[in-house]
């Protein structure tokens, strides 16, 4: 797999921010996905900044999978955006360590 091509698709998604932006860069997170992809879906969605694509990771925290509900957790959490953090804990949708663990 060619890293650097991957990772330069991940980051321009996070930079664009739109909601198909987002969707693409989410649906990476499946069970095949691999830990050096993980942690580059992770460090880039940090730059999203579009309030499209942030309405979009609110979207997924609430009704994503397992996996995309943690990512946007830790997206969240790193803004201290703790309304939809404590939302989504309150609805049982993430755990306690995934909610408050830094």
């Amino acid at each position: 797999m060619n890293y650097t091509s991957a990772f330069n698709k991940i980051k321009k998604h996070c930079l664009s921010g739109t909601q198909r932006d987002i969707d693409q860069v989410l649906s990476i997170l499946n069970g095949g996905v691999d830990l050096p992809t993980t942690r580059a879906v992770d460090y880039y969605l940090s730059l999203v900044k579009n309030p499209e694509g942030i309405e979009q990771l609110k979207h997924y925290i609430m009704n994503g999978t397992l996996i995309q509900r943690n990512y946007c957790t830790l997206y969240f959490a790193r803004k201290n955006d703790w309304d939809i953090v404590n939302r989504a804990y309150n609805e049982g949708l993430i755990d306690r360590i995934q909610a408050y663990s830094r």
